[in-house]
């Protein structure tokens, strides 16, 4: 029997400010998503950079949003797409996993955006999820579109450093968050129809060897984004669970944090802070960002909730 994770509180870390909540229109998302239910943004996506700035997408707009240490709010850039997961490239560029257009490239400085690999080099095209970055700048990437239970056709892919595109898995419910443990040697892939991360271990090669489960939620809609701290610790954002689960490297749930105002759809997360110990949680109905305090590798994991 699994002992009892223990709880984290959050505490809300910063509020979409009205201004920038778009409520006069509908949006593809909204319809699609909500059907015709108004919403002011869709957070996801958060990613730092050198200077402590956070960006995060809004999904229902096509806008990629900046918030500034010093709390304030501002639009990098607005594009006709549907961007979701993002990640900082080592140059300093935004690459965006964008449902409707592909891989996409934002520069924080000027707002400008390229397509950087469209659905044509993706024959099959679903739409794109999220993206990560390997240290060697690989490029893995999940392709889900409306995949699921009913249609176990979602694609896991790399783009190599030297350009070289491989379709890793073909077969997943919706794959959605991504992310490497420490080593490099094995990717997580958040299996949200399947309510379940996926493990997908390497060959020296870089070939695929035995995918398994390594673990799965209960209730909600499934994980979403996801992170991993230096021990190899992953957490792992429950959509429609409102909470964040922190599993060991063994595979145990140890912690789990809590969306203090009740917000269900917990999406995305990020690590920040001066010791690199905070992390950053997209509620994106709530239209906030949240903060917790994690374990610091070797604390004790398990205690009273």
């Amino acid at each position: 029997m699994v002992p009892e994770p223990k709880v984290i509180e959050t505490r809300i870390h910063a509020v979409l400010p009205d201004e920038l909540r778009i409520t006069d229109r509908e949006s593809a998302f909204t319809r699609e998503i909500f059907r015709g239910h108004r919403v002011g943004s869709f957070l996801e996506g958060p990613a730092f950079d050198g200077d402590g700035n956070l960006y995060m997408v809004d999904i229902a707009f096509g806008r990629i949003l900046k918030l500034a240490p010093d709390g304030g709010w501002s639009v990098t850039a607005q594009y006709d797409g549907h961007p979701n997961g993002m990640k900082l490239h080592r140059d300093g560029r935004l690459f965006v996993a964008d449902r409707q257009n592909g891989v996409m490239v934002v520069d924080p400085v000027n707002g400008r955006v390229e397509t950087f690999l469209g659905p044509d080099r993706l024959p099959g095209y679903k739409g794109l999820n999220d993206l990560f970055f390997a240290s060697n700048g690989d490029l893995y990437f999940t392709d889900q579109g409306t995949s699921g239970l009913h249609d176990p056709t979602g694609r896991v892919f790399r783009l190599s450093a030297s350009g070289e595109l491989d379709c890793l898995v073909s077969n997943a419910p919706s794959p959605n968050g991504l992310v490497m443990n420490p080593a490099e040697t094995e990717l997580y892939v958040a299996v949200t129809r399947d309510n379940a991360v996926w493990r997908v271990p390497f060959r020296e090669d870089g070939t695929v060897h035995r995918v398994g489960l390594f673990c799965r939620l209960i209730g909600g809609m499934g994980p979403d984004g996801m992170a991993v701290d230096r021990a190899g610790n992953l957490a792992v954002a429950h959509a429609g669970g409102g909470q964040v689960w922190l599993w060991s490297a063994a595979g145990l749930p140890t912690h789990r944090a809590v969306a203090c105002d009740g917000g269900a759809l917990t999406t995305n997360v990020a690590y920040g802070g001066p010791e690199g110990r905070t992390l950053f949680i997209t509620n994106s109905l709530s239209e906030n960002v949240l903060t917790a305090e994690m374990p610091e590798p070797g604390e004790p994991m398990f205690g009273p909730g």
